[in-house]
């Protein structure tokens, strides 16, 4: 008799979507928050610039790029495409970065928060910020 096939590996399923208020916004950043949140969910993989999964900075490049904003899929690249800002004027759709050269980068939606893929075998998702951001810019 035949051994019997292995049991196929566990697709990974996707996180649960906690409904999220996003800020009321418009022009570039209405686009850039709507593209983010359709994203809520997906799975992270490194190098990944979506439709089905992303990093960090495939994740931020993607969603400015629906905004017409050309970025590099680099946090390092990203800290440096446009205005710095500073964390105390920070606005919905700016770049927030940990790391210098950045390692991480979230997209500000408001109150502490941001939307990321934050590492492997997690999902895009709103989550505060932890420890203190290195900076932000506005693309």
């Amino acid at each position: 008799a035949a051994a019997p096939a292995p049991a196929p590996a566990p697709a990974l399923a996707p996180a649960p979507v906690a409904v999220v208020a996003l800020p009321a916004a418009s022009g570039r950043v209405a686009a850039v928050l709507a593209f983010a949140s359709a994203q809520l969910g997906k799975p992270y993989r490194f190098g990944g610039a979506g439709p089905g999964s992303y990093d960090c900075s495939g994740l931020t490049m993607r969603a400015w790029g629906a905004a017409g904003v050309s970025l590099s899929h680099s946090a390092a690249a990203q800290q440096h495409e446009g205005t710095r800002v500073s964390l105390s004027q920070l606005q919905p759709g700016d770049l927030v970065f940990w790391g210098n050269p950045a390692y991480h980068v979230g997209i500000y939606v408001g109150g502490g928060r941001m939307i990321d893929a934050p590492h492997t075998g997690a999902f895009v998702n709103v989550r505060g910020f932890w420890g203190t951001p290195s900076g932000a810019v506005r693309p």
